[in-house]
């Protein structure tokens, strides 16, 4: 495993990995995450093969902004505006309906696809090195305890992971907040870092 420092320099190293379908650890504002080419399907296998990961559980995403959902989405309900607005970049994962070019591994054949603006500075910067989304599933092995250090995704998933970047150690403890859209409404599918009765509040005006 290559460990890469948060320099332009290996910002552009991990972009390369990424896009000769490698897989690259990085921190997270909760966990680090393994960041493939979401629209490499055999990258995607590779990831879903090194974390021992069952195919129909569904892989979140990080974008560098919302404009990027473009490419992800069919289509944006309108009750995610104001969760966008105030809980992104931030520990807020949005399930949308996934758009139809999407690698059906991606979705996990939910036809839906959860992503994030991530609120951790290294996380941001890959994102926009590399240009694209990446994928944000937590760095371990499925069943094991995410890793929260670049030492922790070595100890676990060595050699199988082509490189880390050391952003130093991230919070662990609760995962992102995951929610959904259910006949216009927000839904919880998963507590996590924000509290669901901000966002309530937000909703609400309160």
């Amino acid at each position: 495993m290559l460990e890469l420092q948060v320099t332009d320099e290996g910002l552009t190293r991990a972009c390369e990995i990424l896009r000769a379908g490698g897989v690259v650890a990085y921190p997270t504002e909760t966990y680090y995450g393994l960041a493939s080419d979401p629209f490499n399907s055999a990258a995607l296998a590779h990831l879903f093969a090194l974390k021992g990961r069952s195919p129909d559980k569904p892989v979140l995403l990080i974008i560098d902004n919302p404009a990027q959902l473009s490419g992800l989405v069919s289509e944006i309900p309108p009750v995610f505006t104001i969760p966008m607005q105030q809980f992104w970049p931030g520990p807020l994962t949005l399930v949308f309906p996934a758009a139809a070019s999407l690698p059906e591994i991606l979705t996990g054949y939910t036809g839906t696809i959860g992503v994030r603006v991530s609120s951790h500075p290294v996380a941001r910067k890959l994102v926009r090195a590399f240009g694209l989304p990446v994928t944000a599933t937590s760095a371990n092995i499925s069943g094991y305890p995410p890793a929260v250090t670049a030492i922790g995704v070595r100890e676990q998933l060595g050699t199988a992971v082509d490189a880390v970047i050391d952003g130093g150690e991230t919070p662990g403890g609760l995962g992102s907040t995951i929610l959904d859209c259910c006949e216009g409404k927000i839904r919880l599918l998963r507590d996590g870092v924000i509290p669901f009765f901000r966002i309530e509040a937000a909703l609400s005006g309160a």
